[in-house]
């Protein structure tokens, strides 16, 4: 308790000084401007101000309040504000520092001078400054209000995948993966059902879902489940299941409800015709060439997700047999440096999902960055062990900011060689 109230005051102080600091560089960077102005643009941002903290500090009680659009860009907005704050704050903030420097400088022998002049150019630096932190902040601010925009938008990743010793009957075989549909966020069926064309339109051999259907109650899945359905392959579609759709990120009347829950998503999949996966697996066949696919529950190496996953049992019944292909599904993708290449060396391909890429980066031909990979090693696309593989799929859907801003939701097409 002593702990989280110290916490909480920490936590309260940053909250505080990045308020200071965003003021501060409005107030400096309008410094020049005539009063009228200066005092109508300060009344402006205390306003935008009061908004985002209220929206902060409110943001997880909106969900039945507004139109699915109008709560995607209040929560756009307020994170973007956040965001905004941080990147002024941090710019301000290097720059103090730079001034305590340059003072603790002038007191080491340096001359009346050129300390005068110092202080001079501080003051002209310290407006650019301030200009340049408002001017990020408010490209975020405007960049998450736009990645609202990108939500449906799916980006269609193909890759040609090598395998050793892979038998010529299973070369050229299509296999399309989706993950994260957090059917809970979606507000525009048409949208979704456009994405699920575009899967078929690839006409893959197999569909593999790994993960996270809904945010927390199967009910979510309900109004999209004809949508869903629609999705076949010959090889058939198959699905396992990730942290989010266990229900425990939400407060149930009863154990019993929360269980029911489970049940109820379990049949909803089988309902709409993909065969799911519990820490089992099946033996598929193609031109005669039969090769396993195993799915296990979620199984993360961070601490704070569940681990029910077991792969050992998932293995039964598979040492007796040779086959030339072995390709896992599991959600969180922890589980492959954790235990996955060290443990089992025969799986040649595992896919996963969870990241999300968290729906905000830079993807160039030349780089690839989200804060995401702070957390995780294997966070977007493939990677590769010399003949274990692993591929990461970005998301089909959204969960907390209902936008993509540089990470677009993925149908991700793997085409085996």
């Amino acid at each position: 308790m002593f702990q989280s109230k110290w916490s909480l005051a920490f936590f309260g102080l940053i909250l505080l000084a990045m308020e200071y600091y965003s003021y501060t560089a409005v107030s400096m960077a309008t410094r020049a401007l005539q009063p009228k102005w200066r005092v109508s643009i300060l009344v402006i941002y205390i306003i935008i101000a009061v908004f985002g903290w209220i929206g902060f500090l409110l943001i997880r009680n909106i969900s039945g309040l507004y139109p699915q659009n109008i709560k995607a860009l209040i929560i756009a907005s307020v994170m973007g504000i956040f965001i905004a704050k941080v990147i002024i704050a941090s710019l301000m903030f290097l720059g103090d520092v730079f001034r305590l420097f340059s003072w603790l400088t002038s007191l080491v022998g340096a001359s009346k001078t050129v300390a005068s002049s110092s202080s001079e150019n501080a003051i002209s630096r310290s407006v650019f400054l301030s200009r340049t932190a408002l001017l990020l902040g408010g490209l975020m601010l405007g960049g998450f209000v736009w990645g609202t925009t990108n939500r449906y938008r799916y980006n269609i990743k193909k890759l040609r995948l090598a395998i050793k010793g892979l038998p010529d009957a299973l070369k050229g075989l299509k296999i399309v993966q989706i993950s994260d549909i957090h059917s809970g966020s979606f507000d525009n069926k048409e949208a979704v059902a456009h994405g699920v064309a575009q899967i078929m339109d690839q006409h893959p051999d197999l569909i593999l879902f790994t993960g996270d259907i809904v945010n927390d109650r199967a009910s979510e899945l309900e109004p999209y489940m004809d949508v869903f359905s629609r999705l076949t392959a010959p090889l058939g579609v198959f699905s396992t299941l990730g942290n989010h759709d266990y229900g425990d990120y939400v407060q149930w009347e009863n154990p019993a409800a929360k269980i029911q829950n489970l049940e109820t998503l379990k049949g909803y999949h089988k309902q709409m015709g993909w065969e799911l996966l519990m820490n089992e697996h099946v033996i598929l066949e193609k031109d005669g060439a039969s090769f396993a696919l195993l799915g296990v529950e979620n199984w993360s190496a961070k601490a704070r997700f569940p681990k029910h996953g077991q792969l050992q049992k998932a293995y039964e019944g598979l040492g007796a047999q040779t086959l030339p292909l072995k390709i896992l599904m599991s959600h969180d993708p922890s589980h492959w440096d954790a235990q996955i290449r060290s443990s089992y060396p025969d799986i040649d391909l595992t896919l996963s999902g969870h990241t999300h890429g968290m729906q905000f980066g830079i993807e160039l031909p030349w780089m690839k960055w989200s804060p995401v990979q702070y957390m995780y090693k294997q966070w977007a696309g493939l990677y590769s062990d010399g003949q274990q593989h692993l591929y990461v799929n970005r998301g089909f859907g959204f969960l907390g900011y209902q936008g993509r801003l540089g990470i677009l939701p993925e149908i991700t097409v793997i085409e085996l060689a």
